[in-house]
């Protein structure tokens, strides 16, 4: 989340010191403070996929060895596919020991070691994201996470939702002036807060999915949204 404020101030003009505190206009009218969001939609150009290996064996080394042979598969069938190496980031890498409980005994029985080793992926072509996500399961991989869908720059839909809410908050106050008994507004001070309202990715059942002989899954991209929200506070003048 991105979060900044712009005071509207006067500041005095004369020198000062560079550590000096702004000098803010005082309001000489009520003030009304609104809240508004506004969430523009638009198709994604972009999607993160997680995908990953889980391997368990009685060794650490062995576990890791094994792993580390299936990741390389991944990794290998994702540059063949033509995902570039600076859309590729390893994003998690896990080893532990497994414990399984006795209730007969009560105590804990080990089991070996587990490594858990993800990739994020930046699938820059959207109509092969089902092909993409289906030679990930046949390479190997276990788990699967995502897409989850994204607008790589969201500049221009940032500036068109920041509009879209800056002139609601300003008829917002002109209709409470207006109500109060008061003929003006005057912008005091912005804060902004920006979101993405993209779909959350869910995990997939790469292996249920690849045992069962299904073809590459139907990914649909829709729309994500980009939200802006603002605080503004106007005082109200006669």
């Amino acid at each position: 989340m991105l979060r900044y404020a712009i005071p509207l101030a006067a500041v005095a003009a004369i020198a000062v010191p560079a550590s000096a505190a702004e000098i803010q206009i005082a309001s000489q009218g009520p003030v009304v403070e609104l809240s508004v969001n506004e969430v523009v939609r638009s198709a994604p150009d972009v999607a993160q996929v997680g995908a990953g290996v889980t391997t368990r064996a009685a060794t650490a080394r062995e576990a890791l060895t094994q792993n580390s042979q299936a990741m390389d598969r991944i990794v290998a069938r994702l540059r063949q596919l033509g995902i570039a190496g600076e859309d590729i980031q390893t994003s998690n890498f896990n080893l532990s020991p497994q414990y399984d409980y006795n209730q007969q005994s009560g105590e804990q029985v080990f089991r070996g070691y587990n490594v858990s080793n993800q990739v994020q992926v930046k699938l820059r072509d959207l109509p092969r994201a089902g092909e993409i996500l289906d030679a990930l399961v046949n390479a190997g991989a276990n788990t699967i996470y995502g897409p989850n869908f994204m607008i790589e720059d969201d500049e221009a839909a940032k500036a068109e939702a920041r509009a879209q809410a800056f002139a609601r908050g300003r008829r917002m106050a002109e209709d409470y002036a207006r109500v109060a008994g008061y003929s003006s507004v005057r912008l005091l001070e912005i804060s902004e807060s920006v979101q993405n309202h993209g779909p959350m990715p869910q995990p997939m059942m790469a292996r249920a999915a690849m045992d069962s002989g299904e073809s590459a899954p139907p990914i649909e991209p829709g729309q994500v949204g980009t939200g802006v929200s603002i605080t503004v506070k106007y005082e109200m003048g006669r």
